[in-house]
């Protein structure tokens, strides 16, 4: 059953309760104050399956659920499902694709700390018209070939509004975090917590060493124009003050230098202010952003979740009695391509623990290092060094994988759009891309221009060529973390999703876990059976020419200790 919730007011709230028609069946009207209850009563009834709860905004409405002890089973977020069918190629037919912007369109405003029924006043969004015109769009989807599609859309939609869940309860729950460990950690790698304002101890004599070895006086390394001029007037050949390129001088201050610049970045990134700002209660609480880049990986709106440095990983800490369970997916892109093309070469590779290693076993290439390099060059475009050299070897190898993403980097170069597995599509390309393309093919085009348009051209097909891969790993990752999530609700007592076993932090193909220690082992199980599953989910019943998405799994008390 779907229940679709609407804020009439900012103090009230309907629930409409629809059949299979999408007709209402019955409306409740409550008090704001009063969902919570509600949801709960609904979620917990005996003997009745949990309806799917519709809303305009996953981020919006499940967090005051969650502080109030209340989580639910299933949801449609309606703003996430709005975006991939406004762009997917398998609706691009539909007036639901071509109709113009609407308040459905605009970005959200909020954060999920806002108040609960702000976002609907005075946009007055519609949801419970929103959910036909989605639910009559994914019918009326339609394939290349003009065959029905609904069913990997409807999957796709499925799983980014689980994944909406699961980073409103990532947020709620937050990784658990030993503050005096990360100081400990700081104080470690750059010095005392200095006074305000002033650098720490081992980083100002760092910064003291590279001013000796350039002999240029008083330089400011953190500001790119002054260190660029010191560098000049030291005599070394620098164009900008990159670290791959400055590794690329033979000078005194360069090792210093690059040595600076990596504690400087850890100070700004991950220092005390930040672990002061992000960190409370032994907790680091990111907010994720679903879909937050084009290929449906996620993003994070502030405190770095997405990119936290090996450095600090020693201060994620489990609470005593508790342990965290890492799973890492191995090779996710290559086995996510063998699985897509259906070439049976690749997937016997992909059958291995260790892909790259099944790549060597088959003869494809010598070495692991060849095999890594050659699937990094067929899904990113790479023709250069070893990338390069080893792709004429991959595609002899595996043909119909390389036929795949090669078909993608040419429809790009066109400028038209492709497609993921369950049918995310990729934008097109801007105005200025499109204006040099038509200037280059003109009459009296120059050779600049023409160059110009074809290594725009290419670029933008490297970007095709790698979407189709990363977007579909990005939906396999979704599905792994919603089927884990039923699977771990199982195991929690109660509507608190902390209370037992629940996922505590999420990167493109990890996950971590933290739960009763006495339950690691069987979480790790999970874990592995849920990475299967979600194999079988996108791509079918497993045969002997299936692809195995395998993970590694460690039972760690702190993070630094997984890799």
């Amino acid at each position: 059953m779907l229940s679709v919730v609407v804020a009439t007011t900012t103090d009230q709230v309907s629930v409409h309760d629809l059949d299979d028609d999408d007709s209402v069946l019955t409306t409740t009207d409550l008090d704001a104050g009063d969902l919570p209850d509600f949801v709960r009563e609904r979620e917990q009834a005996p003997g009745a399956p949990a309806p799917r709860w519709v809303w305009s905004d996953t981020a919006t409405w499940y967090p005051p659920l969650l502080a109030a002890g209340v989580t639910v089973a299933r949801c449609w977020d309606l703003r996430l499902c709005h975006a991939i069918l406004r762009a997917s190629a398998l609706t691009a037919h539909t007036s639901f694709a071509s109709a113009g912007a609407s308040a459905w369109d605009q970005p959200r405003v909020q954060t999920a700390t806002d108040r609960l029924f702000d976002l609907d006043p005075p946009v007055r969004l519609d949801p419970l018209e929103e959910l036909r015109r989605q639910r009559r769009t994914v019918a009326a989807a339609l394939a290349d070939d003009g065959r029905p599609a609904s069913g990997r859309l409807s999957l796709l939609l499925a799983a980014e509004s689980a994944g909406s869940l699961v980073a409103a309860e990532m947020t709620h729950a937050g990784v658990p975090w030993d503050a005096i460990e990360h100081d400990r950690i700081l104080t470690a790698l750059l010095g005392r917590r200095p006074v305000s304002g002033y650098r720490p101890e081992l980083l100002e004599a760092k910064l003291a060493q590279v001013r000796s070895a350039l002999g240029v006086g008083d330089v400011n390394p953190d500001s790119p124009a002054e260190l660029l001029k010191a560098l000049r007037l030291a005599g070394l050949p620098a164009t900008s003050t990159r670290s791959w390129e400055l590794r690329e001088i033979d000078h005194p201050a360069i090792p210093p230098l690059l040595e600076y610049k990596k504690m400087s970045r850890l100070m700004t990134a991950n220092g005390w202010h930040w672990l002061d700002t992000w960190v409370a209660g032994g907790r680091f609480r990111p907010v994720y952003v679903p879909g937050g880049v084009v290929t449906g990986r996620w993003a994070s709106d502030g405190g770095g979740a997405l990119q936290l440095p090996h450095q600090v990983r020693g201060a994620v800490r489990a609470d005593p009695g508790w342990t965290l369970v890492v799973a890492d997916a191995a090779q996710l892109e290559p086995r996510i391509l063998a699985a897509m093309s259906g070439d049976r070469a690749m997937a016997r590779a992909g059958q291995a623990t260790d892909m790259y290693e099944g790549m060597v076993a088959t003869g494809a290439v010598e070495t692991r290092q060849q095999a890594k390099y050659g699937m990094l060059g067929a899904m990113y475009g790479g023709t250069q060094g070893e990338s390069g050299r080893m792709l004429p070897r991959m595609t002899k190898a595996y043909p119909q994988a390389l036929a795949l993403v090669e078909h993608a980097a040419r429809a790009g170069e066109r400028g038209e759009v492709v497609s993921t597995w369950l049918g995310r599509s990729s934008p097109r390309p801007g105005q200025d891309w499109r204006l040099a393309q038509g200037e280059a093919s003109g009459e009296g085009a120059t050779g600049v221009e023409q160059d110009r348009a074809r290594a725009q051209a290419r670029g933008w097909g490297r970007f095709t060529r790698n979407f189709i891969v990363q977007g579909t790993a990005a939906e396999w990752a979704l599905c792994w973390m919603a089927l884990l999530r039923l699977r771990l609700r199982d195991l929690t007592p109660g509507g608190d999703v902390t209370a037992g076993p629940h996922l505590a932090f999420f990167l493109h193909d990890e996950v971590m876990v933290h739960t009763p220690a006495h339950l690691a082992e069987e979480v790790a199980d999970i874990v592995r059976e849920c990475a299967s599953e979600a194999g079988r989910l996108l791509f079918g019943a497993a045969d002997e020419a299936s692809v195995e998405f395998q993970v590694s799994v460690a039972v760690v008390v702190s993070y630094a200790e997984a890799k």
